[in-house]
C-alpha cells in the first residue's frame, strides 16, 4: 500500500531497515519497519516525463561508498524525453536528499518514447554500468544497437568514483577509439534490468 508504479528499489546496507523504492513517476520513497515513511527520499516529479509506459524515473543505485559519501545515481527521462544518468547526494541522516544537489553526468537524446532502458548497477569492479534502449520503435529501424558512435543500444560503463562526471575505464572495448568510450556491450535492444551475480 501506498505506493505508485515501483520498479526498483536499494538499500543502504547499515542496521537501520530502509529499503529505498523508485517510483516511475518520479519520487523515491524509503520503507522502513513495514511502512512507507511520509516525506519521499527524493522528489523530481516536476524534471521527469511519464507520458510513454517505459519513461519516467527508471532507475537508482547507490555508490558502493554510499554511507560515507552519500551519493546514489538514477536514471530518468526528462520532460523532452532525454535519457539523464545524474548523481544526487542524501543528506546526513539519509532520509532525504537534496533535488538541487543533482550533478547531470549524461545526456542521451532518446528519438522514441519506448526502449528507453533504466537500469544502473555498481558492478564487483567499482564502475557504474547503465543500460540505454535502441530508442524505440521496432526492430532498431535506425539500427543504433550495432552502431559503435551512438550510445543507444548498449550498456555503458563508467568509473564515477572520485569523478567531477565520469572518467573511462582504460579496458573499456573502444577506450583507444573506434567507438563511444563509454560503450562496454553492444547490440542491445532494451537492457531494462540486469544485475550482477553474487
Amino acid at each position: 500500500d501506498g505506493l505508485s508504479k515501483p520498479l526498483g528499489m536499494a538499500a543502504p546496507g547499515d542496521d537501520s531497515g530502509r529499503i529505498y523504492i523508485v517510483q516511475q513517476g518520479g519520487s523515491i520513497v524509503i520503507l522502513q519497519d513495514g511502512t512507507i515513511r511520509e516525506q519521499p527520499f527524493l522528489d523530481i516529479r516536476n524534471r521527469v516525463e511519464t507520458g510513454g509506459n517505459e519513461q519516467g524515473l527508471l532507475g537508482l543505485a547507490l555508490d558502493p561508498d554510499y554511507l560515507n559519501n552519500r551519493n546514489f545515481y538514477v536514471n530518468y527521462t526528462e520532460r523532452n524525453g532525454t535519457s539523464v544518468i545524474a548523481r544526487y547526494t542524501a543528506n546526513m541522516d539519509l532520509n532525504t536528499a537534496d533535488p538541487q544537489s543533482e550533478v547531470v553526468l549524461l545526456r542521451v537524446e532518446q528519438p522514441y518514447a519506448n526502449h528507453n532502458g533504466g537500469s544502473l548497477a555498481f558492478g564487483p569492479d567499482g564502475f557504474l554500468y547503465l543500460g540505454l534502449g535502441d530508442g524505440g520503435s521496432g526492430g532498431d529501424p535506425e539500427q543504433r544497437g550495432q552502431n559503435t558512435d551512438t550510445l543507444l543500444g548498449k550498456i555503458l560503463r563508467l568509473a564515477v568514483s572520485g569523478q567531477e562526471l565520469y572518467a573511462i575505464p582504460a579496458d573499456n572495448p573502444f577506450s583507444q577509439g573506434g567507438g563511444r568510450s563509454e560503450i562496454w556491450t553492444l547490440g542491445m535492444r532494451n537492457p531494462w534490468r540486469f544485475s550482477f551475480d553474487r
